[in-house]
Formats: structure tokens, sequence, C-alpha cells
């Protein structure tokens, strides 16, 4: 992939975001786990059988995907290499979801300035999987500013440095990992044994971007305010709370943004109904704000501009 290519792929991000009418390789990836994991139990009946299996599957769909990709991309070269480079720069674009993530932000900020709290609710349940139908307004806000970080990461850094090193088919076999962790990578009694190897694999792919991620956020709490000392106090927050988070990966970008905030993130959400503790990460308030969601929004695209920055260069070096 040429950095126009690259380049090309995020303005169409930025442009057009995620129609919900445009097919989408990740709703074709879901499908095909969809239909394993609701036959899979009929097969292996034993744990080790699922763990054989869950390790297939988590190396087979992202090999599979990038078999398919790289196909369909020479194919299409083979008719006109115009046609080829078209096609890889599309697919590209559907790795990235940095518009589609500010737009359900979006949705989110202007329910709770309009003081609906059930629409910002409904809003949140789109982009976070605990529950939200109690959330009070502070707890929506920092559900939102955790997607943010996290979403910052796994849907705008990683795309981007797997498009660098290559291409689209790199790109859409990480979207693979990142699906089947998803929807099988759970620590509960269905998936502990099946879904254990996508939850693994998905914890090495993002070791990189996620620090990376965290760097960005640090340094876009300088630049999208123009307060330096931000940088300072995400980065302090980061290093001292990165590593708490159960994931070995999330803690990044979420521990950066607390510190780019000023607040704490982190602490007791509810998943069906059943409370889950997290470490608290932040020195700030315990209460978020809305005001919190715009500017760690603001974070976000400039976290975006960065790693399109690096990214491009990476290409131009290489």
């Amino acid at each position: 992939m040429t950095g126009v290519d690259l380049l090309l792929a995020v303005l169409l991000d930025v442009a057009a975001g995620d129609p919900r009418w445009l097919p989408h390789p990740v709703k074709g990836m879901g499908a095909v786990i969809g239909w394993v994991d609701g036959r899979i139990r009929n097969i292996c009946r034993s744990e080790q059988a699922l763990h054989i299996a869950g390790a297939g599957l988590a190396l087979g769909l992202p090999a599979a995907v990038y078999g398919a990709a790289t196909w369909v991309i020479a194919q299409a070269a083979t008719v006109n290499p115009i046609l080829g480079q078209a096609v890889g720069i599309g697919l590209a674009y559907t790795t990235l979801a940095g518009r589609d993530l500010y737009d359900h932000v979006q949705a989110v900020t202007g329910a709770l300035a309009a003081g609906d709290l059930a629409g910002a609710r409904k809003a949140v349940s789109m982009i976070v999987g605990r529950d939200s139908e109690t959330l009070s307004e502070g707890e929506i806000a920092r559900a939102t500013v955790e997607t943010i970080a996290e979403s910052s990461s796994d849907g705008i850094i990683a795309p981007l440095v797997y498009l660098s090193l290559g291409g689209a088919p790199l790109a859409l076999a990480y979207k693979a990992v990142n699906t089947l962790d998803s929807m099988i990578g759970h620590r509960d009694e269905r998936y502990a044994h099946f879904g254990w190897a996508s939850a693994r694999l998905d914890d090495v792919v993002n070791w990189v971007p996620a620090r990376l991620s965290g760097g960005f956020i640090a340094l876009s709490a300088g630049l999208s305010t123009g307060q330096w000392h931000r940088i300072h106090d995400s980065w302090y927050i980061l290093h001292r709370d990165g590593d708490k988070h159960p994931s070995p990966n999330s803690g990044q970008p979420e521990a950066a943004m607390a510190g780019a905030l000023g607040v704490q993130l982190g602490g007791r959400n509810y998943y069906g109904g059943v409370p889950h503790d997290g470490e608290l990460l932040g020195d700030g308030p315990a209460e978020v704000a809305p005001e919190h969601i715009r500017h760690a929004s603001r974070i976000m695209l400039v976290t975006y501009a960065l790693g399109l920055f690096f990214a491009l260069l990476s290409l131009w070096v290489a």
C-alpha cells in the first residue's frame, strides 16, 4: 500500500464513515463466527476439543480473510491496475472506524445536551457492552470517554499500523482477530475453552498499537488544547496506571485519557446485572462530565491525525 492509497482510505473514512446500507467485511466475519459458535459444541464435546477448535478458528479465520482479500485485489488488478488499486483502497477504508466512532459519540453528547437521559443511555448502548439502562449522566460520560480511548486504539491506530505494514489484507486479518475477541474471547463458562485462543491472539496483535495509542493520546492532550502540561499529566498516569486494567492493552489508552482529562476512569460496571469492579485509573474527580466527552473527542481526532502522519512516514521511509 502506498502513502496515497492510505491517505485516500482515511479520507473515505472521514467523509463517509460506516453507512449502514453498505456491506461490511466485519459483518461477514461476524456471521461466520456466529455460525461456527452455534454448531461447534455439537462436534466438540470435551474441553480439550474446544481448545483445539478455538485455536483453529482463531488462526484460520484471519488467514482466510488475508488470503481472500489478497485474491480479490489481485483479480481486480488483472482486469485493470487502477481497479486493483481502487479495490485495495476500498477494503482499507472498511478497516478504519474513526468517523463511525465520532458519530456515535456525537449522538451521546447531543442527547445529554438536550437533557434526554433515556436517549443518551440508548446511544451509549451502541458503543459499550456494559448494562446501560440505569446509568447516570456521569456514568454515561465515563463509559463514552472510556470507549473513545479504547476505540482510538483498536478502531484507528491499530488499523493504521497494519495498513502500513501489509495493506488492506493484513488490516482485514487484524479486524478478524478483533471480531473474534469481541464475540467469543470472553472469560465465562461458555467461552473459557473455545474463545481462549481468540482472546490471547487479540492481546498479541493489539500490544504495540495500544502502546502507540497511549503515547499519541498523551501528545494529543497538549496539541488539542495548547496546555502543554497535559502531556506530562497524561504520560504520568499512563505509566502509573496503564497496567492496572484486566486487559493488557485497554488500560494503556484509557490511563492516558484519564491523565489527559484530569479525571478518574474505571471502577464498577454491570454486565448482565452482575457488578464487576475494575481498578481506578487517574487522579481526577470520580464523576466524569459531558464536557470531558467533548475534550476526549478532540483528543481522538488529533490522535487520528498523529497516527496517520506516522503511518505515512513509515511508508515513505520504507
